[in-house]
């Protein structure tokens, strides 16, 4: 299960360069991604991605394309949400060869974790 941390983007930079300072230690059970608001969590976490994280690790599809096919959506639209995801660590595009790249989930169960700011 990954755990998401919401936190305004000011207050993450703040508590980042306080990290980098030494006068906050990150818990070791905290949040493993910061996203700035709930809305781009929703965004991220759609139903449809949800659907799509669920089908590469059920599927394993080989490549983008595949993936595209087997969840009836549009490659390029496939390969942006999962850009995306690998931004925040919830996916990843793995070079298979040439130019091709392999889907992978590394998280379908997430926890939502509010922070004030």
């Amino acid at each position: 299960m990954m755990k998401i941390g919401i936190l305004s983007w000011d207050a993450y930079k703040a508590r980042n360069l306080a990290i980098a300072r030494g006068e906050l230690q990150p818990e070791p059970s905290g949040p493993e991604v910061w996203m700035p608001s709930i809305d781009a969590v929703a965004k991220i976490l759609s139903e449809k991605n949800r659907v799509l994280l669920r089908t590469i690790q059920e599927k394993q599809p080989r490549s983008i394309a595949e993936l595209a096919t087997l969840v009836n959506r549009k490659q390029s639209n496939v390969s942006r949400t999962l850009k995306t995801m690998s931004r925040y660590g919830i996916a990843e595009l793995r070079e298979v060869g040439g130019h091709m790249k392999q889907p992978i989930a590394l998280a379908t169960e997430f926890q939502l974790e509010l922070r004030h700011a």
